[in-house]
């Protein structure tokens, strides 16, 4: 195959190669059989009409197109791999020739991945990480949960910051009355901060049987823009005050929160465990992120290819619509809800999106550097791995990832793991 690749900046070139007349042949052959199917020429069948025939009557070169769009996927990998190059982007794809007879030539303008000269990536220093539980820190869990377990008992004392009010509520501006500011038989924690500023604090001192008018401004950024920065009122009825009472802190309370447990100082321990096992996972990321980023900073890339970044940030805003979707709600709804549009969730991915890039491209060159070998007994215990992570049969994963995807992530997590092994902690 004839190909030559002629760099024009950086990061980009125009690749020219040949379509050869065998190839051409072979696209025609599969343009014809299928724009034949819907030809009726006289004297013929539907779909029988000889390519001959088509030929005389229409032109070989009105399948010209289809047959290129046929054989050029192809061809266009077999350059690219021949010049010996990594495409980041679809290419411009024009056509130099399609003379009768002769080979088609073909230029392609191609953005290709940067060249990434890496730096230190061994040995590196990073802040030593605190791994300490603290019996602080285990009665403070241990609080929590018994703040869990609390039940809402009535009181006849007037609301303090923590009670649990049942209210009726609804809210006026102007006095007219707007939509969205009515509730009945809401429970509203005081001190939440649920409710807009300032609505929670003028119920504190109030009783049940109470009638109270709460004056509020709505914040300047709030959705409804017919309400956001006005004054309003809200007329409010207090039906009941409920305040939180905590079980005991012994051993039937241990036994309750759980059933691993036979007593309080059991459970202790076990909290204690488990704050350990997430500070030490804790730690263990951090190490990571900050190993990873310092082979990121002592790296070189000359020019980060824009389209990189663009596609990382579509790919970040996609992944995350996707996720509001799963939840029900639309991008519409969230746009509406969070009162942003659509450029600024762009400009919000835009930050993290040319660092991703730029870790991927250094993760990627360690791997050159390394030259890590997979084995297939690799590759299934990946599979089996992530069969259980996500809780699928392994048959599944095999059929969802190929070989290819498979080798990639391996090698992916052992170039990480050449930057963390050696990584050492410096208070």
């Amino acid at each position: 195959m004839s190909t030559k690749w002629e760099k024009k900046g950086t990061n980009d070139g125009v690749l020219t190669f040949e379509v050869s007349t065998e190839h051409i042949e072979k696209g025609l052959k599969a343009a014809f059989d299928r724009v034949k199917k819907d030809l009726n020429v006289p004297g013929f069948r539907k779909g029988k009409v000889p390519r001959q025939m088509f030929n005389q009557m229409y032109g070989e070169e009105a399948l010209y197109e289809d047959a290129l769009n046929f054989v050029l996927p192809e061809l266009y990998e077999a350059a690219i791999e021949e010049a010996g190059i990594e495409p980041v982007a679809q290419p411009k794809i024009n056509v130099e020739s399609m003379e009768k007879g002769q080979p088609w030539v073909i230029t392609a303008e191609v953005v290709v991945k940067p060249e990434v000269k890496l730096g230190d990536y061994k040995n590196l220093t990073v802040p030593k990480q605190d791994r300490s539980v603290t019996d602080e820190e285990v009665e403070e869990n241990l609080a929590q949960k018994q703040q869990s377990q609390a039940e809402l008992v009535i009181k006849e004392a007037a609301a303090e910051n923590g009670d649990t009010v049942v209210i009726d509520f609804e809210g006026f501006k102007d006095d007219v009355a707007f939509e969205g500011g009515k509730g009945e038989n809401y429970s509203l924690e005081l001190g939440s901060n649920s409710f807009i500023p300032g609505f929670e604090e003028q119920l504190v001192g109030t009783k049940a049987g109470d009638e109270v008018e709460v004056k509020v401004t709505f914040p300047e950024e709030y959705q409804a823009e017919d309400l956001a920065g006005q004054e309003a009122v809200f007329k409010v009825t207090v039906h009941e005050v409920k305040a939180k009472e905590l079980p005991e802190l012994d051993d039937e309370f241990a036994k309750d929160v759980d059933d691993e447990v036979e007593t309080l100082a059991e459970l202790k321990e076990k909290i204690k465990a488990e704050l350990v096992a997430s500070k030490e996972a804790a730690a263990e990321a951090a190490i990571e992120e900050a190993a990873i980023s310092q082979a990121v900073e002592n790296a070189e890339i000359v020019e980060l290819p824009e389209v990189m970044v663009h596609d990382e940030v579509h790919r970040g805003m996609n992944e995350f619509l996707s996720n509001m979707q799963n939840q029900g709600i639309s991008p519409e709804l969230y746009y509406q809800i969070s009162g942003t549009t659509e450029a600024d969730l762009h400009k919000q991915f835009e930050g993290e999106a040319e660092t991703r890039v730029k870790t991927n491209l250094v993760i990627e060159a360690i791997v050159e550097a390394e030259k890590f070998d997979v084995t297939d007994e690799d590759i299934q215990a990946e599979i089996d791995d992530l069969a259980s992570q996500y809780n699928m049969e392994a048959s599944a994963v095999r059929n969802a990832l190929s070989d290819e995807m498979l080798t990639h992530d391996i090698k992916m997590k052992r170039a990480v793991d050449a930057i963390v092994k050696t990584v050492k902690e410096e208070a």
